[in-house]
Order: structure tokens, then sequence, then C-alpha cells
């Protein structure tokens, strides 16, 4: 009897382990897909939909680059960064290719700027945007992949308003406020080409 009663303890504490172990595992897969919420997708859809290597990638971006602090601009930067992206913007208009060229290299270095990994090595310095910026960094990828000169006229200005989101996240004077600096100079109320009819982006070269 005495034994019976010891096994069914032994069977009880062993499925309740097992039961914390489980809820412990799909908590820091939800945690992981709140965290990195679009990136989370992206990652699954490139592991052919292995959910486990998909985390554990994510897992070691958060323990590579989670402790990275942004660095604050230097001074007088953000107004150049600003006037930069109005610039490749109004560029956009007539050679489209040479803009996203423009802002990709622009988004490197403003990363860069903000204490991010180097450019010069995109995958790591977008795996470290990824942990900071997961809902804006697919325009970065986008921008980049677009300079390989295989996309369509409206696919890069696709690219390049996706990339806007990231520009905007990165130069903000407070990091934890993105949106602080909107509507408050020239150089950000300046030139969008995206808000021109499609068809005047168009005349530059469709696919």
């Amino acid at each position: 009897m005495i034994t019976a009663v010891i096994i069914a303890v032994v069977v009880i504490a062993a499925a309740a382990v097992l039961f914390i172990g489980l809820r412990r595992a799909r908590g820091g897969g939800h945690g992981l897909k709140q965290r990195f919420g679009p990136e989370y997708d992206r990652t699954v859809t490139r592991h052919d939909g292995d959910v486990r290597a998909a985390e554990d990638e994510l897992r070691e971006r958060v323990r590579l680059h989670g402790s990275l602090k942004t660095e604050p601009l230097p001074p007088g930067a953000r107004e150049r960064y600003l006037a930069q992206w109005a610039g490749v913007q109004e560029q956009f208009v007539e050679s489209p290719q040479q803009a996203v060229v423009e802002a990709d290299a622009l988004l490197a270095r403003l990363a860069r700027d903000r204490g991010f990994p180097d450019g010069t090595h995109f995958e790591e310095q977008v795996d470290a945007l990824s942990v900071h910026h997961a809902h804006s960094v697919h325009g970065y990828r986008s921008v980049h992949t677009a300079t390989r000169g295989q996309n369509g006229t409206e696919e890069m200005r696709e690219a390049m308003v996706e990339a806007r989101r990231l520009f905007e996240a990165l130069v903000a004077e407070d990091s934890a406020d993105p949106t602080r600096h909107n509507g408050q100079t020239t150089a950000e109320r300046g030139h969008t080409p995206w808000a021109l009819p499609r068809r005047h982006a168009k005349g530059s070269g469709t696919s």
C-alpha cells in the first residue's frame, strides 16, 4: 500500500514537472513572438516552418544584441540625416535605383551611429536591429535587396516607404519615442515623392 502511494506521488510529481516545463517552453515561444512580431514569422518561414530552430536563432540574437545600448547622435547629425533622407526621396522621382542605393547606405551609417554593428556586415547589423526594431527592420532588408537592381519601380517605392519607418525610429532624438521629431523642421516636412501620383514615379522605368 505504502509502495503504491509512493509510486502515485512520484508519477504526480513527474507530471507536474512536465506540465510546468511545457508551460515555460510555450511561454518562451509566446514571448519571442510578441517581442519580434513579423520578424518571428519571417524567421520561422526561413527555417521551413521549424519553430524550434527559428526560436533558437531569435534567442541567440537576443543573447548577442539584447544588451546593446542606443547611442545618442552627435550634435547636428540628426538634422543632417533628415536633410539627406529628404534628398533621397526627391532623387527617387528621377532615379529610383540610385535612390534605394543611397537609402541603403544612409540607413547603414545611421544604425552605426546609433551604436549598432557596422553596416559592412549587413546580416549582423540587421540581426541587432531586429532585436530592438523588429516591427520596422523589414524595410531595411527590402531596400538592401532592391540595390541589386532586380526590382521594378513600384517595388522600390514600397521598399522606401517601409524603410522610412526604421529611419524615423533611428533618427529620433529619444529612441523611446520615434515620433517625437515629426513635423518640427523643414527637412522633416520636406518632399515625399510617395505622396505624388504613382505615374510620376513610374515614369522612371518599370520592370
